[in-house]
């Protein structure tokens, strides 16, 4: 009976560490699927909150439904290409004062400088931080990848508008100017 008893216990805390080992490979690999996890939910995080300057994307209907307050604001437009994309990227207009509430369309121009195709992503972002809730971009060349043959030059709309709930957020409603701001880097390498 001693050693019935015995190989109990033995098979006991053999079980226990087995169970003990699972659960910390557990939670090993659902550490794991969080750190890949993690940009893209912050990434969902930041568009839904505006945090990090994040813009939000508006559909025509919705924006159809803002009433423009009419108060103004300055909306600047910055541009600029990563270190290696041979393209030239510009606002076409460096500043626009703009009615809160109110569709409005800015320009910008991209050329591509080099003898071969070339494809580039925009990424944005908005200054101050705390406008980007408001900032309610419909159409956007930001959606999508943008693909230039050599020498191709083209115009890139943003249509957009400020959501007149900036004026009743007691840190944003005294700005002044919101600057919109885009980096062009190359998606794809032949």
């Amino acid at each position: 009976m001693a050693q019935t008893f015995a190989s109990i216990a033995e098979q006991t805390q053999g079980s226990r560490n087995t169970r003990t080992g699972l659960i910390f490979l557990g939670v090993a690999l659902a550490m794991l699927g969080m750190g890949y996890a993690s940009v893209p939910l912050y990434r969902l995080f930041c568009q839904v909150t505006g945090i990090d300057g994040t813009t939000q994307r508006a559909t025509e209907a919705q924006a159809s439904e803002i009433k423009a307050t009419g108060q103004r604001i300055s909306v600047r437009f910055d541009g600029n290409v990563t270190a290696g994309l041979p393209w030239s990227f510009r606002p076409m207009q460096t500043t626009s004062d703009v009615l809160i509430g109110e569709k409005s369309l800015a320009k910008y121009e991209a050329r591509n400088n080099s003898a071969r195709k070339v494809t580039g992503t925009a990424i944005f972002n908005v200054s101050p931080v705390q406008a980007g809730k408001y900032f309610n971009k419909i159409e956007c060349f930001c959606f999508t990848e943008q693909t230039l043959m050599p020498g191709q030059q083209v115009e890139m709309p943003v249509i957009y508008y400020v959501d007149p709930a900036i004026l009743d957020d007691p840190d944003t409603k005294d700005i002044q100017q919101i600057t919109l701001s885009y980096s062009f880097y190359e998606s794809e390498r032949p």
